[in-house]
């Protein structure tokens, strides 16, 4: 489908991702889902094509601009290798970096942001609690102070990267309940009392490594503190705007890599006599999933234009991603049912993309959340 959106520049930048993502992820993409993780120099090599950069100030190693069309065709074409594990390993880092980027002291973005933008470190946005999910308001992780220091006691749960990464933006409770009693801390992950431990086998994104993380009596100095106490995580809310856009994008690289290989095994394969593609029940799927798609990227561009003309298009954002995460789970579960038998075989796009659908619709507000915030925003 046409972008009217699309310029040059942002079409020289979608060509240059999808050629390193052929020669320098899709050949490794079974070995690394096998494995569970991504060699740390592919961390790097993103790095150095700028796609932890945007909207990051030059001195700190950014690229001083920002186009949500280009964060959008990174996770899109990153997404077409078929394993959502490895944007996960990769792009993780992503919604840390924004509130280190305009929160944390002057010291930890000199030090810190070079080395996260680079690749050459890790970094993990820590909100998400064992008993909590998405009720951030009911966080019981607690940050008192003493002295010059601040000691955090609690734990984190589902923490992408956190296994791996240097450098953490934790949510803690410095006040009463609710949003405004949060506060956020930039924790190293040498940290006194500060421990982590795997997620047990997951049913997928098995590249990218999920942490539980525990702060026991760990101390951090108040000069880590991010942003006004008692209103860090409020700072961050519009942060969350760019992690649910990212993931429509990465439903729909998801959903044409299912297409594509859909097409590409029809026409191959024969049944009764003729090719599948010939079979008028193969042909009809096709040409749904073929709209799903292009319903789900014009809603994509859409929001990336409000967004880049200085809009905060909330509950455009919340309805965009459930319908992107539902619409990816129809289209994978269609692509399972054209290519049938090898289709439910390890070591394919369509199957590894099915196994994924799920934490697409959990990940970053769950459907329900993000409905009900969805009509908040309507004002009813």
């Amino acid at each position: 489908m046409i972008n009217p959106f699309e310029t040059e520049d942002r079409a020289a930048f979608r060509k240059t991702m999808a050629d390193f993502i052929a020669a320098e992820v899709i050949p490794y993409v079974d070995e690394w889902d096998e494995a569970g993780e991504v060699p740390w120099e592919l961390h790097q090599k993103f790095g150095a094509l700028g796609v932890f950069s945007f909207g990051i100030d030059e001195k700190y190693g950014g690229l001083g601009f920002d186009d949500v069309f280009l964060r959008v065709i990174y996770s899109e074409e990153l997404a077409k290798c078929g394993a959502g594990g490895v944007g996960a390993a990769i792009g993780g880092r992503n919604i840390s970096i924004e509130p280190i980027s305009r929160l944390a002291s002057e010291d930890i973005r000199n030090r810190a942001l070079p080395e996260i933008i680079s690749g050459r470190k890790g970094s993990s946005l820590s909100i998400t609690e064992p008993g909590g999910g998405s009720d951030v308001a009911n966080m019981k992780t607690t940050a008192k102070r003493d002295g010059n220091h601040f000691v955090l006691n609690g734990s984190k749960t589902f923490i992408t990267g956190g296994m791996k990464s240097d450098y953490f933006v934790v949510g803690a409770r410095t006040g009463e309940g609710g949003l405004n009693g949060i506060s956020l801390f930039f924790v190293e992950a040498d940290a006194p009392g500060f421990s982590r431990s795997p997620l047990p086998k997951k049913m997928g994104w098995w590249a990218s490594d999920q942490a539980t993380l525990y702060f026991d009596n760990c101390r951090v100095p108040a000069e880590n503190m991010m942003g006004e106490e008692d209103r860090g995580f409020l700072a961050i809310m519009n942060n969350f705007n760019y992690e649910r856009v990212s993931m429509m994008a990465s439903c729909v690289g998801g959903m044409k890599a299912c297409l594509e290989d859909s097409i590409a095994w029809a026409q191959e394969r024969e049944t009764f006599g003729k090719p599948m593609i010939r079979h008028q029940v193969i042909r009809h799927k096709i040409a749904d999933m073929s709209m799903k798609i292009d319903a789900t990227e014009a809603y994509v561009n859409q929001i990336c234009w409000a967004m880049n003309e200085g809009h905060k298009p909330v509950a455009e954002i919340s309805k965009g991603k459930v319908f992107a995460t539902q619409a990816l789970t129809w289209v994978a579960n269609e692509a399972m049912q054209i290519m049938g038998g090898a289709g439910y075989l390890r070591g394919n796009r369509i199957e590894r993309t099915y196994r994924e659908t799920k934490v697409m619709a959990i990940g970053g507000g769950s459907e329900e959340i993000l409905r009900d915030l969805a009509v908040r925003q309507m004002g009813l």
